[in-house]
């Protein structure tokens, strides 16, 4: 449903009473043919494009407990899609592509703002593996420009060019990187995969996988049992957790990712900025803070919050990278629980269990991979076959030989 202007003025000065709810509030049925778990924004992407795309119905979303509860709301917003690897830079440039039309195609705001990202180095050598990158990003389609130190002074002149230690010598840049609206992607999905039937039932936590003959037959869950043909679990940090009640053991940890943003400022950033002698990305956000990050806490936890070193390592690239974020004050921070994977990539595939399907180990990478990895994972449920830009995301890759190791893409925890 499209609204006028005159409607949105009228809605807000009188308290926004006539503003019906996105969703509904569906109830358990007795079975379905598809049951996605995880109600963030890969589960609802996938339930979107398993109806709209694959034309499939009988559709249920589980998620333990409000839609957007988990990593979706609780990131630093970034998309982009400038990755070397054939493993990873189709596959991401796939995500660009849907995230152009994204808005169009769920007719929902979703603040999508390509105001570009610029990786900087730091040395000749750096220099070099940036320029072979932007030749990988121009195979695939994705375009790019690497800057020099002169180039990069017109369009971001506060940048500590000069540092001692980490002379910023130029970047790469992608202009149609930048930023979108964390909430509004997992209402604009939510709102379109209800429409198209998809039952999205919240407080409904996944607690068993029933199977019949070695074949999963359904979930159970603290609002009992409910059947299904197909199960596809996209549940972000709980991963390991959920599939250990099918008695699997994953080649990923979870660890907590922070995030923080400051107090408002004027228009300050061109795009996403990211340190190339640390890892420290920052963008700003519409409202004017400057939304910033770095590397994940260096213990395994399912805790939403983070510990004070990496808060002093994160400052630390920051105020190496443009000093004068010191005179920002800093307005909060919140952390978001993630799998890193083995080597950094992400999993789509099927498990060793008949109608069981896996979504995870995203690490870095799982707000920008949004839209692509639920129109892939879609596409497997749908035809028990993967898509082409995600044939790499398998578990047996690691036994193959056959791992995504991308420098900058994740971290690789040590795996016992």
């Amino acid at each position: 449903m499209r609204f006028s202007g005159f409607r949105v003025i009228k809605e807000a000065l009188t308290g926004h009473k006539g503003w019906g709810k996105l969703w509904r509030n569906c109830t358990p049925q007795p079975a379905y043919d598809f049951i996605i778990v995880g109600g963030g924004g890969h589960g609802l992407a996938t339930a979107y494009y398993l109806a709209k795309v694959f034309r499939k119905s009988r559709i249920a979303v589980l998620e333990k407990s409000w839609l957007g509860s988990g990593n979706i709301g609780r990131n630093t917003t970034i998309v982009r899609s400038n990755y070397l690897l054939p493993g990873n830079q189709p596959f991401y440039e796939f995500s660009m592509k849907l995230w152009e039309n994204m808005e169009q195609d769920l007719n929902f705001n979703a603040m999508m703002s390509q105001r570009s990202i610029i990786n900087l180095f730091h040395s000749d050598g750096q220099r070099d593996a940036y320029r072979r990158r932007g030749n990988a990003m121009h195979l695939s389609g994705a375009g790019g420009t690497l800057l020099s130190a002169d180039e990069l002074r017109e369009i971001a002149p506060f940048l500590n060019f000069d540092n001692a230690r980490f002379p910023i010598k130029g970047g790469l840049r992608q202009e149609r990187a930048g930023t979108a609206r964390h909430d509004g992607v997992a209402w604009g999905y939510a709102r379109a995969a209800d429409q198209l039937g998809v039952d999205l039932i919240q407080n409904c936590e996944v607690t068993g996988f029933r199977r019949e003959a070695g074949k999963v037959v359904g979930v159970e869950t603290s609002r009992g049992f409910i059947g299904a043909k197909k199960v596809g679990v996209a549940v972000a940090g709980s991963s390991s957790r959920v599939m250990a009640a099918a008695e699997m053991r994953l080649p990923m940890e979870s660890h907590v990712l922070q995030a923080f943003v400051t107090e408002g400022l004027k228009p300050t950033l061109p795009g996403v900025i990211t340190f190339g002698a640390g890892h420290f990305y920052v963008s700003q956000s519409d409202k004017g803070g400057l939304v910033f990050g770095g590397d994940i806490d260096g213990y395994n936890t399912y805790a939403q919050r983070g510990n004070l070193p990496v808060v002093e390592d994160v400052i630390e690239g920051g105020m190496a990278l443009m000093p004068m974020l010191g005179r920002a004050r800093l307005l909060r921070s919140w952390g978001g629980v993630m799998d890193m994977s083995m080597d950094g990539s992400p999993i789509i595939d099927k498990t060793g269990i008949e109608g069981l399907y896996f979504n995870g180990g995203w690490c870095y990478g799982g707000f920008k991979a949004t839209p692509a990895s639920g129109y892939v994972f879609a596409h497997l449920l749908a035809t028990d076959t993967p898509h082409e830009v995600a044939s790499a995301f398998r578990f047996d890759r690691f036994a193959r030989g056959y791992v995504i190791d991308e420098k900058g893409v994740g971290a690789q925890p040590n795996l016992h």
